[in-house]
């Protein structure tokens, strides 16, 4: 099975493959960057069917005005701008606590957690894959919900609960062989953590 399902995500790059031709290019990216009105108008058209669309063709126009008239920046002269210091700071430490959080060991240990929770060895693949399915499925829940409480609060939030699962998966693979039920703790706790990954970072 297992097989397929890698081969299942060949499916959706052939489709894309096959139909890409026959999508009309960005309007932004004709105007902007080909500078070509006409054939911008005609994938408008395309795109939004027929119509006055002069409103969004005035708007590619601004924001092509606004791009000409700001300086493209090399990486070192990035890192020496002051203005841009803290924007710096703030997209470094993201990256950083993305990279660190904690989700990769979480992927690579939970097939040993299931084990030792006495799952059954051809449950053990399913279970994992409702693990990817909760990431998954947290990351569409986050696209509403980032609306609603802003990246920050999800950042916050995020990494709290996080942290805090972390701390509670710590303590139960310690005791885990004093008591019988910290198997599935631990088995919730990994689920639990996916889906606060999924919803934060």
């Amino acid at each position: 099975l297992w097989p397929w399902l890698l081969a299942s995500s060949g499916l959706s790059a052939l489709v894309q493959l096959v139909t890409l031709p026959f999508f009309p290019d960005s309007p932004s990216y004709l105007l902007i960057q080909k500078g070509n009105e006409e054939a911008c108008r005609k994938a408008i058209r395309k795109l939004w069917g027929e119509g006055d669309h002069q409103a969004e063709i005035d708007d590619i126009m601004k924001e092509k005005a606004a791009m000409t008239s700001t300086k493209t920046l090399r990486v070192l002269e990035v890192i020496k701008e002051r203005s841009l210091r803290w924007q710096l700071y703030i997209l470094m430490t993201v990256m950083t606590t993305l990279q660190l959080c904690g989700i990769n060991a979480i992927y690579f240990y939970s097939f040993e957690v299931f084990h030792t929770a006495k799952f059954e060895e051809y449950l053990i693949p399913y279970v994992s894959l409702g693990v990817g399915l909760c990431e998954c499925l947290s990351s569409i829940l986050c696209s509403t919900l980032i609306d609603r409480f802003g990246r920050k609060v999800l950042l916050w939030g995020g990494y709290t609960l996080m942290c805090s699962v972390l701390a509670l998966l710590t303590m139960s693979l310690s005791l885990q062989h004093q008591f019988f039920w910290m198997h599935y703790f631990s088995v919730i706790l990994i689920f639990l953590f996916v889906i606060f990954y999924g919803i934060g970072p």
